[in-house]
């Protein structure tokens, strides 16, 4: 009887321990290096490593912070998947799961944590100014260029009674500029520039603040380039198409601490054509080669164009020539400055196919040599022009409502050595 009894026990023994070797399975491994190898402003490229065989996965996602189960899901087969759909300039969450069998899945990956890229810009002239995606914060005021854009500023630049301006550019996704010599490079279509104006409260103290008057926006639509004028309203929180021009009063402090007044003036499409014109074609002022050719935090600005691949046909920036800053007194002559200063505040008008080309013989263009430029001969008609401000009268004619005391006395200095 007890033979019988251990004879059954064994034979119940050996019967568990084979059911149980049979029932084993391991458990399903838990994805690692998780990455993203592509990611765009609605899409991104998910990629991970498993050492599972035949495995599914699930991916669930959403805006960091969402909770586990409330987000989108996605099955893929592959260690990889495609994210569509998703918002601009947002930071996404990713968990994964493998899935061996129904009843094996693995835990949660670690999370995986991507931003989008930047909503594009819209090169189209639309009733706000957010609407264009030029800035990338938060808040619109913080004037936090695109991602895709090229900030730049000018060696001298145009004075627009003591405003502070912001100055960038967007080329479309792919394009170049391509270098043309010292002047304008070419630009493609949809190019936008843009320029934003705004004064400091207080010159002393940045932390104060500051407010921001207008937007002016150039786009090249279809070969020729348009003109649109965005104002700011009061709560500085978006900006509006304006084509009729105002006038904004302003109350600043200067870095001396005196405060000053100021009823600026916002051009009218017709006030931006006076000026943005070679004939009866529209065109940008600022950014030629020359006037960008030197360093701005420590790197020269064709140097970054170049290193940023926005630029074909330049590949050495010494290879051009460097419009003076007007106010360099140690690295340029008096008359380098001077005619420096012509060139930004005047040459657009007093130039072939400027507004001036037919009133008046000046022409006043840096490169133009001194005899031809007949800054001699209307010498007396320049100091009466821009030593005082008269509206109508002085010169530049549209831009200012006050005499620029510093550029003025440069301008004087230099002519006093013409008699």
């Amino acid at each position: 009887m007890l033979k019988r009894i251990c004879l059954l026990v064994l034979f119940t023994s050996f019967l568990l321990n084979c059911s149980n070797d049979d029932d084993f399975v391991a458990a399903c491994e838990t994805v690692t290096n998780v990455s993203s190898t592509v990611v765009t402003n609605n899409s991104a490229i998910i990629t991970w490593d498993t050492s599972s065989v035949s495995a599914l996965y699930t991916l669930e996602y959403g805006v960091t912070g969402f909770t586990i189960g409330s987000g989108t899901t996605q099955s893929e087969t592959d260690t990889n998947a495609v994210l569509s759909g998703l918002e601009p300039a947002t930071t996404y969450d990713v968990y994964i799961q493998t899935i061996c069998t129904a009843t094996n899945v693995s835990m949660y990956s670690e999370v995986f944590t991507f931003t989008t890229d930047a909503p594009f810009v819209v090169p189209e002239f639309l009733p706000t100014l957010s609407e264009l995606n030029l800035y990338g914060a938060e808040s619109l005021d913080v004037l936090r260029p695109t991602t895709y854009g090229f900030q730049y500023e000018l060696s001298t630049a145009l004075f627009t009674d003591y405003a502070h301006k912001q100055r960038f550019m967007v080329l479309p996704q792919g394009e170049k500029l391509t270098y043309d010599g010292e002047g304008l490079p070419l630009f493609p279509d949809n190019t936008v520039i843009v320029k934003t104006f705004y004064y400091n409260n207080d010159e002393r103290d940045l932390s104060l603040g500051r407010k921001i008057i207008e937007t002016r926006v150039l786009i090249k639509i279809n070969g020729s380039w348009e003109t649109g004028d965005y104002k700011w309203n009061d709560e500085q929180t978006e900006a509006f198409l304006d084509p009729n021009g105002s006038i904004v009063p302003i109350t600043y402090i200067d870095a001396d601490g005196d405060t000053n007044n100021v009823n600026y003036q916002i051009p009218s499409d017709t006030d931006c054509f006076t000026c943005h014109r070679i004939g009866d074609d529209k065109t940008p002022i600022g950014p030629k080669m020359r006037t960008l050719n030197f360093n701005v935090s420590g790197l020269n600005q064709l140097q970054s164009l170049i290193n940023s691949n926005l630029i074909d046909g330049l590949t050495d920036p010494s290879s051009v020539s460097v419009l003076p800053k007007w106010d360099d007194d140690v690295n340029y002559t008096l008359e380098e400055r001077a005619r420096a200063y012509f060139d930004v505040n005047c040459a657009h008008c007093h130039i072939e196919g400027g507004l001036c080309e037919v009133q008046s013989t000046l022409r006043l263009d840096y490169e133009r040599a001194f005899a031809d430029s007949n800054i001699q001969s209307r010498r007396n008609s320049i100091i009466n022009r821009v030593s005082n401000y008269n509206q109508g009268f002085s010169m530049p004619l549209n831009g200012t409502t006050m005499v620029h005391d510093e550029g003025i006395a440069l301008i004087l200095e230099y002519l006093d050595t013409l008699e």
